[in-house]
């Protein structure tokens, strides 16, 4: 295939899959026949294009130019290239365990659910090519629509109420905000395309250059900076297979995922130390990393827990945009991928452990260990990987944006990641240890008060659990091709791990 069918490709074949999924609609085993054979190749297509892009290819595809200068238009560099590896490869993993979450938990509207799926897949593979802020804000409205259904999935009240938040902030934001930014950039600079070493400078006065990163700082509500971070434990509503790939990759990490676009091919990183945009703003990623950590240690609920360790997260790598140092931005870029497959471990647990216990509080998992060691050991091995221990992928992260910090002199930083951390094994490794540990005790009338075993959940979450936690473990020993990847988008070489 040349580059551009390729390239092409990758954004119709999850369309194409949503069609066939509602064609199969009366028949669930065909139906998620198509699910799997559509995330199977297009995790193929993304790993064919990755080894292209490596070897030097280029791929590049306009569409459609409504206006001079004004494209939807695609090309493929290397952020972009990271982020959609990891998305379309934790897809094919996440419709795995969706399969058996779904039938376990006996969810309704299973055909909708999936369909919206992979119209949200589209979008994200759309974010991720985007050549220009147009087109990705075209995608990152459409991905915000996709989701809304699967936020809403169960139909409750409360489903609903937290769609409506959800809706609500990331469109209040990226309308108002977001949108904004684009277009003082078009207004100062007369383009919005993508540029490595950024657009702005020549264009915007320093003294400026503050309020317009925080427009785009905070216009991209996905990235859930304090205070537009609400979205994210509201649409914790959703079904688990939503809250893993959606909230743990595709949303969240668009989110981030643009920040560091914007900072790398928008402004650029000499522009954004030199104007001193990211003195101050820096401070609200890491009050972000700290406070939703110290929120998330309050948190009873096993899903609320993971989000608010989410809204922290997602500030390291918008942390490393705003250092703007390689050390920093590199450090950002591989916490896209290690977080990635060490938090959809996490959210895959909470959902085995939904679908086979019928629990969903911490308080309520004391023994639980005994009866589901395999769910509990996969969470650990996710848990570690969160907070950066070797040997676990997420350590060459965190290494990196502490690095940033030191080339940058911030030396309080370096002190924030550091608590962080240790806030991290405070209310992430006392889950496994109550389940190990802790006394067994009969709760609300389920399983335990008749001295049953609940047992593991459906194989087919155990498998997607195993294949995530065993690639934390393996992207410590080898975080090839995302090294690679993430170092192609520093202005100078940065020593391997």
């Amino acid at each position: 295939m040349t580059a551009t069918t390729l390239l092409l490709a990758i954004l119709l074949l999850p369309l194409a899959g949503a069609a066939g999924i509602l064609m199969t609609r009366r028949s669930p085993n065909i139906r998620e026949a198509v699910t799997l054979t559509t995330a199977t190749l297009l995790a193929g297509l993304v790993v064919i294009i990755a080894r292209r892009f490596m070897a030097g290819e280029q791929f590049v595809l306009t569409l459609i130019e409504p206006m001079p200068g004004i494209a939807i238009a695609f090309e493929i560099e290397a952020l972009g290239m990271l982020f959609a590896l990891v998305a379309g490869l934790l897809w094919l993993v996440t419709s795995v365990y969706a399969i058996g979450y779904m039938r376990g938990h006996h969810e309704k509207n299973q055909t909708r659910f999936y369909t919206a799926f992979a119209i949200s897949i589209s979008a994200t593979m759309g974010i991720a090519f985007s050549a220009n802020l147009f087109t990705l804000f075209l995608f990152y409205e459409m991905l915000t629509l996709a989701t809304y259904p699967l936020v809403a999935h169960a139909g409750t009240e409360e489903a609903k109420r937290g769609a409506r938040t959800y809706l609500g902030v990331l469109l209040g934001t990226s309308i108002g905000f977001f949108l904004l930014a684009i277009l003082v950039t078009w207004s100062l600079t007369g383009r919005i395309d993508f540029q490595h070493g950024g657009i702005l400078a020549g264009h915007l006065d320093p003294a400026w250059a503050v309020l317009l990163y925080a427009l785009f700082l905070f216009g991209i509500g996905k990235a859930a900076v304090m205070p537009f971070h609400r979205w994210l434990p509201a649409a914790m509503v959703a079904p688990t297979p939503v809250s893993a790939l959606l909230h743990a990759v595709a949303v969240v990490k668009a989110g981030v995922f643009t920040v560091l676009k914007v900072t790398v091919y928008i402004f650029g990183t000499d522009f954004i130390t030199t104007s001193g945009a990211n003195d101050l703003l820096i401070w609200a990623a890491a009050i972000t990393i700290l406070l939703a950590s110290l929120i998330a240690m309050n948190q009873d609920n096993l899903k609320r827990r993971l989000a608010y360790s989410t809204v922290s997260q997602l500030s390291y790598i918008v942390l490393g945009a705003l250092l703007a140092t390689n050390a920093g931005i590199l450090g950002g870029a591989l916490h896209i991928a290690m977080h990635a497959f060490a938090k959809i471990t996490l959210f895959f647990a909470a959902g085995a452990i939904l679908v086979a216990s019928h629990k969903t509080e911490i308080s309520q998992i004391n023994g639980l260990g005994k009866q589901m060691p395999w769910t509990f050991v996969f969470f650990t091995i996710g848990a570690c990987s969160i907070i950066g221990l070797p040997p676990f992928g997420g350590m060459w992260s965190k290494w990196y944006l502490a690095m940033g910090t030191l080339e940058a002199g911030q030396w309080m930083l370096l002190a924030v990641l550091m608590i962080s951390s240790l806030l991290n094994i405070a209310y992430l490794l006392v889950i496994p240890a109550r389940a190990f540990f802790g006394e067994s005790q009969p709760a609300d009338g389920h399983d335990d008060d008749h001295g049953h075993r609940h047992g593991e959940a459906p194989a087919t979450c155990l498998i997607a659990m195993a294949v995530t936690s065993l690639a934390c473990i393996y992207l410590f020993f080898n975080p090839e091709p995302f090294y690679t990847l993430a170092g192609l988008i520093s202005t100078a070489p940065v020593p391997a791990p």
